[in-house]
């Protein structure tokens, strides 16, 4: 399969996959895909998602878990869209506490912190609620994740964002676990903090409202294709401030309430 760009060829879920393959692997972002092909839509984006989960688990990594985009509804409103939306993690995004960000991997990374479930049980949908989700969480963490999109200057549609695997890059959790019945979920805080200056805050409840409605979503929304959530695998809930650029050497810290603290370097 080829990355040719031309828009005199047709364009295909396959093809969607390839092209965003091989920009994350050539660190080169483009222009909106949507806007090449207006027919591109969130089930084409979806299949064209899990295409490249496919080619990344022939490449030998391991899904982790997912991870949701668009829950807060600032962004929603910013995007023009009602609804967030849901990718995979794999164990290459995975970034051990310590590490800096991978910028020699990344394109133009930005940083949010997350409340993130590390699930005991498998989670199937449709029809799941969030008390049922919350169910199925064995430990609570606070997370941050680097995103990057492929896209330039994070501008997207969508399904461009979705066929974009949500814009993964990597993420890192942080070492402080909690039982779901030890926390109150909508008022856990966070602190965004930049070169020891507080930049962001927010609370859980910027997550839809509760992130126990996000882990829900996914749920339902990989039910609806066939997938389920399993047993050990991390749902990232979303970010709860706006997305910051991460510069060279900068030193980025996410103080949760009762969820400890997260510190990484810009690389």
């Amino acid at each position: 399969m080829t990355a040719d760009l031309s828009s005199s060829v047709e364009w295909s879920a396959a093809r969607v996959a390839d092209v965003l393959l091989t920009a994350e692997r050539t660190r080169t972002a483009r222009t909106s895909i949507q806007a090449e092909w207006p027919d591109l839509d969130l089930e084409i984006a979806y299949t064209a998602q899990d295409v490249a989960l496919a080619d990344r688990l022939a490449r030998g990594e391991k899904i982790t878990g997912v991870k949701l985009g668009l829950t807060s509804r600032a962004k929603q409103q910013q995007m023009g869209v009602d609804s967030p939306s849901v990718a995979w993690l794999t164990d290459a995004m995975a970034l051990p506490a310590g590490l800096p960000v991978p910028r020699t991997q990344l394109i133009h990374p930005r940083i949010e912190p997350e409340i993130a479930f590390v699930l005991g049980k498998p989670l199937k949908g449709p029809g799941v609620t969030a008390a049922q989700a919350l169910s199925a969480v064995d430990a609570v963490v606070g997370a941050i994740e680097i995103i990057d999109s492929r896209y330039s200057g994070f501008r997207f549609t969508l399904a461009d964002a979705v066929a974009d695997n949500n814009s993964s890059g990597a993420y890192v959790t942080g070492p402080v676990m909690r039982r779901v019945a030890d926390l109150d979920l909508g008022l856990e805080a966070c602190l965004l903090e930049v070169d020891g200056h507080v930049i962001d805050s927010a609370t859980g409840a910027a997550v839809l409202g509760h992130p126990a409605e996000a882990l829900a979503f996914a749920a339902n929304t990989l039910g609806d294709r066939g997938h389920q959530l399993e047993a050990g695998w991390t749902v990232l809930t979303g970010g709860m401030t706006d997305a910051i650029a991460v510069e060279p050497g900068a030193r980025i810290a996410a103080h949760f309430t009762t969820l400890g603290s997260i510190t990484i370097t810009g690389g």
